[in-house]
């Protein structure tokens, strides 16, 4: 499988977008996805997952931690009108439609898609959301994680879901011995929900 579209928009490929509409916690969100960007034209299972097993996050300042075209960010924008989102990706193409996404919704006010350089390096969050890339293998999953989960404000929490088949068991352990006491919230169709706290 070629994992390139985690990391770049390639001009080779042609942009196309696809429709998906959402329903997420009592709201419906008419999303444009697109070609070389995570789950096009559908949310995928461990999204679902997420959502389903989950409530919104209360009030507060949201990482949606690797965008694709914005589904968790912006259910949590729609959902929770105190939250201000911001979402970040590697991928400019996701970056581009998680945007356009938020302003359709009338919700770019508190929603903002960036790559990573893009975002403050002060900034810090009351809560990380994420379906991370599982599949850029270890090594650069723990970097990734180890680049955001510091900037959870003391007593916050990431929300992630992980496959089972993919490391779910053996991260929440790893999470636990980096300082980010993590326990499993839920379970179904071969994912996890895993709630990491950073201590304080």
């Amino acid at each position: 499988m070629d994992d390139d579209h985690y990391f770049t928009a390639d001009p080779s490929v042609a942009f196309k977008r696809a429709p998906v509409r959402a329903s997420v916690w009592g709201h419906d969100l008419d999303l444009v996805s697109g070609s070389g960007v995570f789950a096009q034209g559908r949310v995928d299972i461990g999204t679902a997952v997420l959502f389903r097993e989950t409530g919104p996050p209360p009030p507060g300042r949201v990482l949606d931690l690797g965008c694709g075209y914005g589904v968790i960010g912006l259910a949590i924008a729609a959902a929770v009108p105190g939250a201000t989102v911001t979402a970040v990706d590697v991928n400019e193409r996701a970056v581009l439609l998680a945007n356009e996404n938020a302003a359709s919704l009338g919700l770019a006010d508190r929603y903002t898609a960036s790559t990573p350089d893009g975002v403050p390096a002060e900034a810090t969050y009351a809560e990380i959301w994420s379906n991370p890339p599982i599949r850029i293998g270890k090594a650069a999953l723990h970097e990734l994680l180890l680049t955001w989960l510091p900037r959870l404000a003391p007593g916050g929490r990431a929300v992630m879901v992980v496959g089972k088949n993919l490391g779910a068991d053996s991260l929440q352990r790893w999470l636990g011995e980096q300082g980010y006491p993590t326990e499993r919230s839920a379970s179904a169709k071969g994912f996890r929900v895993l709630v990491s706290r950073r201590a304080g």
